[in-house]
C-alpha cells in the first residue's frame, strides 16, 4: 500500500464521491477520525454506503434510505468487513465526514483530518480484516503526512460528542494501538 503525490492509495478501489472540496489554503493534515457505518443500519455488504457518497442511494430500496438519501457526505476511505478498502476522496481534499466538530479546542475537523469509515455498527465487533487494513492504512498516512502524530486519532464521537456514537463501545481502541 502507498499513497501517490495526488492522494490516493495505489493499491485500494477508487469510487470518486463528489462530496468534497478544496481544504483552506496552507492546512496541515494533523488528525485520523474513525467512523462506523452500516446501510442499513446492522446490515453489510450491498453497496449501500458507496452509493450514499456518491448521492446515488434509491430512497425506494429502505425506509432509513429515504430519510438520508438527501444528505451530502462522503469519507476519504471505507474499510469493508474484509478488509477491502475503497477510497472516494484523494487524501489532498477535504471530505464531508465530521460535520460539527472540534478536537483539542480546533472546530470544523473536516479542514485538517482525514475520515475513515469502518463497515460496522455500534453493536457489533469490527472484524479482525479490518483492523489489519485500517492499522497499514493509518502507517502510509502518517509516512505521507508527517504532521499526524501518533496520539492524533480519534473517533467521530469524540470529536461530536453528543451528536455520534461511532465508531462504538466495541471498536478496541487498544487493539488498534497495538497495530500501528
Amino acid at each position: 500500500m502507498a499513497i501517490d503525490d495526488n492522494g490516493w492509495l495505489t493499491d485500494a478501489r477508487t469510487v470518486a464521491s463528489p462530496n468534497h472540496d478544496m481544504r483552506p489554503d496552507d492546512t496541515a493534515i494533523e488528525l485520523v477520525v474513525i467512523h462506523g457505518i452500516s446501510l442499513p443500519p446492522g446490515e453489510y455488504g450491498g453497496g449501500y454506503v458507496q452509493q450514499f457518497f456518491q448521492n446515488r442511494l434509491d430512497p425506494q430500496e429502505h425506509e432509513y434510505f429515504a430519510e438520508i438519501c438527501d444528505l451530502c457526505v462522503s469519507a476519504h476511505c471505507l474499510i469493508e468487513r474484509d478488509g477491502t478498502i475503497t477510497q472516494f476522496v484523494s487524501f489532498a481534499d477535504r471530505a464531508w465526514h465530521a460535520g460539527q466538530s472540534e478536537w483539542r479546542g480546533r472546530s470544523r475537523c473536516n479542514d485538517f483530518s482525514i475520515g475513515i469509515e469502518l463497515e460496522g455498527c455500534d453493536d457489533e465487533a469490527y472484524a479482525d480484516a479490518q483492523y489489519a487494513s485500517l492499522a497499514a492504512l493509518i502507517g502510509e498516512l502518517r509516512t505521507a503526512y508527517p504532521t499526524i502524530a501518533a496520539d492524533a486519532l480519534a473517533g467521530h464521537s469524540d470529536i461530536a460528542p453528543g451528536r455520534k456514537t461511532d465508531p462504538g463501545p466495541h471498536f478496541d481502541w487498544p487493539r488498534l494501538r497495538s497495530l500501528i
